[in-house]
């Protein structure tokens, strides 16, 4: 997000240069209808002369001024409704260069009718991109706090930790670090969880967002080196202290958030996952309300046709195994959950995963909404709240989990789980765990829009078809 916050800064004073020529081209044209047919005649014909392009590079420099006078482009100042007293006082001063405009105006095509005109289209287009920007970042913020690990103990631990405190997004959750001494106070040492060859194993069973390592790189150079090599093998975000590292995986990318800290992302986090995260909640919202009816019949006729709630909810894996609620309709027995103990010697996939194509908790309408992936669509809500996606890795039950066996499984979990993804368009539960699992790593490391958007289209083909859907 703060790449975003950055790049609207840098965008804004053009985009208000932008507003503020479209309110004076709304004006002249506005004023001109009133006078048709001869208006509009004598307003297409104003030629573009030196005059008139000497005097409008005049008022799009004394705008910038103006504006950068009245602070609408500092840190923060940006935000729409707070600001709206600056917005309002510039777009008035900013009236004040166009004043030329009325004395050398063709036969007095603009007046002090055009200047109203003018100051009021300003103020609503600056207030609209303001509006707009403030809609994209509510949109696309990150609303959960970002738990992470510190690796070592001693002075430049604590220092981090310290630092960290400010952050109101950050949760350190411990440090990790090798038993001894060296350990920076009793607030550290009594917060260890392990050692550094505990690392994998303690970040595979926690949601954590990110590492960030606190070690001196001379004296600790191969610790270092280990803990990239891990958090590229499960697949979680890592800063370090100097880029004198090699990575098989993970990406640097430079941030001066922590002072001196380099990020080294499995998964590169830029604007293009931000306008997926737009493309998310316009699918989610149009979904919901275009499907509507088709919710409420399919809701009516679980409540009349089996006993028990309509929505069928359930702990799953998320982003960075973060665990979240995941709705469905409901397609089984009630206690389907309970049941599936007594199941598990009949279970026909092979790996963590359950599976069983004649499932006797199915009840015969959940029979028609898996084939037809009905049972899905309260998911829409889900990627509306944020926890899912429309195109990721399919989110897996506490059960399916917990029966990892290797800890690269883990990654999988780097981006968010989704309502579709390779695995669907490539035979769904027709295919091995393994090559879910291929497919689902293939994804992350080849991700772009248009891979997401492929997916989606071709999701739509294999629903209708109802191929490998149990």
């Amino acid at each position: 997000m703060p790449s975003v916050r950055k790049g609207y800064e840098q965008l804004a004073p053009v985009v208000d240069l932008l507003s503020a020529t479209a309110a004076l081209a709304a004006a002249l044209v506005t004023t001109s209808l009133y006078k048709m047919p001869h208006g509009v005649a004598l307003f297409l014909g104003i030629r573009v002369t030196v005059k008139n392009l000497l005097l409008l590079g005049f008022v799009l420099a004394a705008w910038h001024v103006v504006f950068l006078c009245f602070r609408l482009y500092e840190r923060g100042d940006i935000e729409p409704i707070r600001r709206w007293r600056r917005v309002l006082l510039a777009s008035t001063v900013a009236v004040i260069p166009v004043l030329p405009y009325i004395p050398t105006s063709m036969a007095r095509s603009f007046g002090l009718a055009n200047l109203a005109l003018f100051w009021t289209g300003t103020v609503i287009l600056m207030m609209l991109s303001r509006l707009a920007y403030a809609l994209f970042v509510f949109i696309t913020r990150d609303r959960t706090m970002r738990q992470c690990l510190i690796v070592g103990s001693g002075q430049q631990a604590f220092q981090l930790y310290n630092s960290l405190q400010n952050e109101s997004r950050y949760e350190v959750m411990g440090f990790i670090d090798d038993l001894g001494p060296h350990t920076y106070g009793p607030e550290v040492a009594a917060r260890i969880l392990g050692s550094i060859d505990d690392l994998e194993n303690i970040v595979s069973r926690m949601a954590i967002d990110e590492l960030l390592v606190g070690l001196p790189v001379k004296s600790c150079y191969s610790q270092i080196q280990r803990v990239i090599e891990i958090c590229e093998v499960v697949g979680v975000q890592c800063k370090i202290p100097s880029l004198n590292f090699s990575c098989s995986l993970a990406r640097p990318e430079v941030t001066d958030s922590e002072g001196t800290l380099i990020t080294l992302a499995v998964v590169t986090h830029d604007f293009r996952h931000t306008l997926k995260r737009v493309l998310d909640v316009i699918g989610a919202a149009v979904g919901l309300v275009a499907f509507s009816p088709v919710l409420l019949g399919l809701a009516v006729a679980i409540k009349f046709t089996s006993p028990g709630p309509v929505l069928f909810s359930q702990l799953r894996y998320g982003l960075n195994r973060r665990r979240f609620r995941m709705y469905k309709f409901r397609t089984m027995v009630t206690n389907a959950e309970s049941l599936q103990a007594n199941l598990e010697d009949q279970n026909e996939a092979w790996g963590p995963v359950f599976k069983i194509k004649q499932d006797p908790r199915v009840t015969r309408l959940g029979q028609f909404l898996r084939r037809a992936s009905l049972d899905e669509l309260p998911q829409l809500w889900n990627v509306l709240e944020g926890d899912m996606s429309l195109v990721g890795p399919r989110p897996l039950p506490e059960r399916d989990v917990a029966r990892f066996a290797d800890t690269w499984l883990m990654r999988r979990f780097s981006v968010k789980p989704g309502l579709t993804c390779l695995w669907q368009i490539s035979g769904r539960s027709n295919i091995s765990f393994d090559r879910w699992i291929e497919l689902d790593l293939e994804y992350i490391d080849k991700w772009s829009l248009a891979l997401d958007l492929k997916i989606l289209a071709r999701t739509m083909s294999v629903v209708v078809k109802g191929s490998g859907a149990v």
